[in-house]
């Protein structure tokens, strides 16, 4: 590399550190997600924006946008747990504080698309990953 491509590699970098930088830029109106959606392992079958063994937390909020008394709703399906129509369900988490299901309510009520926890460029989540690995699927 001779000394008049120093400049071009030089801009060609900052290229690609902002590029970089606007794919890991926080989003606007993010919420921080409560510690107990991490300390519980929620994510370990939720996702701020994918559906995995459980919906995702922003199809969640879409559901439940507009009725009354949604955040409490959640918070008492999270302590009490969800069985729906299919094979899987959510089991009670009665060690959760009703404190922490409320906040972690609150944090899934002010998800939608453009706020929930951004992809990544592979496609992944961005939530913080759980605490361990999610059990084998058979």
């Amino acid at each position: 590399m001779s000394s008049r491509d120093l400049p071009r590699a030089g801009a060609s970098l900052a290229t690609i550190a902002s590029l970089v930088a606007c794919v890991h830029a926080p989003v606007a109106n993010a919420v921080e997600p409560p510690p107990g959606l991490t300390h519980y392992r929620c994510y370990i079958c939720h996702t701020d924006r994918e559906p995995m063994v459980g919906p995702a937390f922003a199809d969640i909020a879409a559901f439940n946008r507009g009725k009354p008394g949604a955040v409490d709703r959640i918070a008492a399906n999270i302590r009490k747990g969800v069985r729906g129509g299919g094979p899987w369900h959510m089991p009670p988490h009665p060690e959760i504080p009703n404190s922490d299901a409320r906040a972690m309510a609150r944090y899934i009520m002010s998800l939608d698309d453009a706020n929930a926890a951004p992809l990544r460029v592979d496609g992944s989540s961005a939530a913080p990953a759980p605490a361990s690995p999610a059990p084998p699927s058979r």
